[in-house]
């Protein structure tokens, strides 16, 4: 089947930026071009669909997400701009009280601005709730809030020792007050959490968020904690032929103290590497989390925070380096959480122990966040071909008062210098994080464009002069994410040989203000030649609807 889509204004994120018109044959692009020649290679009996000139561009490549975790925060309490305690509180007692059969109420969005003195107490949540457990996840997803019958469910008590890199925080009398923090909330609650998550819960996730990014013109992501339990439903989605986003995925690797454990982890990763490498998807590599947040004064940097307290990384280098060895020897690309310079530091030092003990080899690993980074350690991951993967989103400034003032200094002016990076010669990638922030791309790109807000109208550019043009922001969002995941010759650009995955718009998004953006639709999007997405006022198309396969 041969489609022919005319009429559009066509933004390839290739080389040849701007075409008028694109030939689809058996679901992948034949040309994209002028229209001329676009009706030649497409012959008579082509499908026409005019496109009412709107603008389409390649698909977006989410380039960090968390993808099942995406749609299960979807059906929690949202605590996301929430402006106090009390409309924290007024949300999860009103959540409870719809939902009187559910046996534990867990929400998702709190920023530690939003509590006095910024930081959480369990009898905060007692206060609305106390029958039942309250699961109250940082909006950063590397702190987690408790009450006290929570604390007892998952069995956290005033004697629980802290794992390394992770605080069950308690109070001057010694206390646990329900606030759990890195590894501690890794290994102390969300094992518990997630064994309580039946596999029809992470169908239910999956598909809400292949909803949602089918809605926003998300056609294919990068999933960077992939466990057993996700894997096994992106798997079954994959063979009921119900994904509708390409995944490329990391696995999570934690650290466990023994090396020997830590290298069966990378040796998992690389068996599955080898299972899952589909259109749909592929395992490639695996992700580490060197420090936590600058929010939750968890990240490693090199200079005190303002309250003059440090934190340790999660991975110190020994430990850190074989990992990142092997798993380079493996073939499989590393992505490091690294927020802070000092975390950076030793992600960039693992790297380079792995060049040296593994030789001359093609190579793409990457870094997440880089939200506290130096000119000199952008010199030193642009040396090495060291990808910057970073997010757009973590720099709107309606959420950085709490992360300025935890900083309190100079640093403050450096924060998220993404033009810094392509300017060193690092290749940069944007995406969203979700579920720590929302998914749709579009406020995404608008913050990357303007560093305005995206969430609330009113506060300043943050560090205006680290914007990127909106052209350039699109193919971080869409080629350069791809690249960044080995996918550059399967999707993120409008060009012949790749999936025909692309988005239509509502308005021509380069060509009016700015703001528009904020307002802007996607009203169809098609993956693989196939439409998965089309809204009801959408311009008409004449195939037919025999023809064409919707997926709603």
């Amino acid at each position: 089947m041969t489609e022919l889509y005319l009429n559009g204004r066509f933004f390839t994120a290739d080389d040849r930026r701007r075409a008028e018109a694109l030939v689809v044959v058996g679901g992948r692009i034949a040309y994209v071009g002028d229209e001329a020649t676009a009706r030649r290679i497409a012959g008579a009996a082509a499908d026409e669909i005019d496109l009412g000139g709107a603008t389409v561009l390649p698909g977006i490549v989410d380039g960090h997400a968390h993808v099942v975790g995406t749609g299960e925060a979807a059906s929690q309490v949202d605590l996301w701009g929430a402006a106090d305690l009390d409309e924290i509180q007024r949300r999860i007692s009103e959540w409870a009280a719809a939902h009187p059969e559910a046996p534990r109420i867990r929400a998702q969005g709190w920023n530690h601005g939003m509590l006095p003195g910024g930081v959480p107490d369990r009898g905060m949540l007692d206060a609305v709730v106390a029958d039942r457990p309250v699961y109250a996840q940082a909006y950063d997803f590397h702190s987690i809030w408790l009450n006290t019958a929570a604390l007892a469910e998952v069995g956290i008590d005033d004697d629980t020792v802290s794992p390394p890199g992770g605080t069950v925080h308690r109070d001057a009398e010694g206390h646990a007050t329900g606030y759990v923090d890195e590894t501690a909330m890794h290994r102390l609650v969300w094992p518990l959490v997630d064994a309580m998550v039946t596999d029809a819960d992470r169908d239910r996730d999956l598909e809400a968020a292949l909803r949602g990014y089918r809605e926003a013109g998300v056609t294919a992501t990068t999933e960077m904690a992939l466990d057993e339990g996700d894997l096994a439903a992106m798997v079954r989605a994959e063979a009921s032929g119900t994904l509708t986003t390409r995944i490329a995925a990391h696995w999570r690797v934690q650290p466990t103290g023994d090396q020997a454990a830590n290298l069966a982890q990378v040796a998992r990763a690389a068996e599955l590497a080898t299972r899952h490498h589909s259109e749909w998807l592929r395992l490639t590599g695996v992700k580490v989390m060197i420090d936590g947040t600058v929010d939750g004064c968890t990240a490693a940097v090199g200079a005190p925070y303002a309250d003059g307290s440090t934190a340790d990384p999660i991975w110190s280098l020994d430990e850190l380096a074989p990992v990142v060895i092997a798993a380079d020897a493996a073939g499989l690309q590393l992505a490091m959480h690294a927020i802070g310079d000092e975390a950076i530091r030793i992600a960039i030092s693992a790297v380079e122990q792995a060049i040296v003990a593994n030789g001359p080899r093609e190579r793409r690993h990457r870094i997440e966040h880089l939200e506290v980074v130096g000119p000199d350690e952008i010199a030193r991951l642009a040396a090495i071909g060291i990808t910057a993967s970073m997010q757009p989103v973590h720099a709107d400034p309606s959420i950085q008062e709490n992360w300025r003032a935890m900083l309190g200094d100079e640093r403050v002016e450096r924060g998220y210098p993404w033009p810094e990076m392509t300017e060193a010669g690092a290749p940069l990638v944007f995406g969203t994080d979700s579920p720590t922030s929302p998914y749709p791309p579009l406020p995404n790109l608008f913050v990357a464009a303007t560093r305005r807000s995206a969430l609330e109208p009113g506060p300043v550019a943050n560090l205006a002069h680290y914007a990127v043009p909106l052209e350039t922001a699109i193919e971080h969002a869409t080629r350069d994410a791809a690249w960044a995941s080995r996918a550059e010759h399967e999707y993120g650009r409008l060009a012949a040989g790749l999936h025909a995955d692309f988005i239509v718009l509502d308005r021509d998004i380069l060509a009016v203000d700015v703001d528009e953006l904020l307002e802007a639709r996607v009203v169809r999007t098609v993956v693989g030649g196939v439409v998965v997405h089309e809204a009801s006022d959408a311009v008409p198309t004449p195939t037919p609807e025999s023809e064409r396969q919707v997926i709603a």
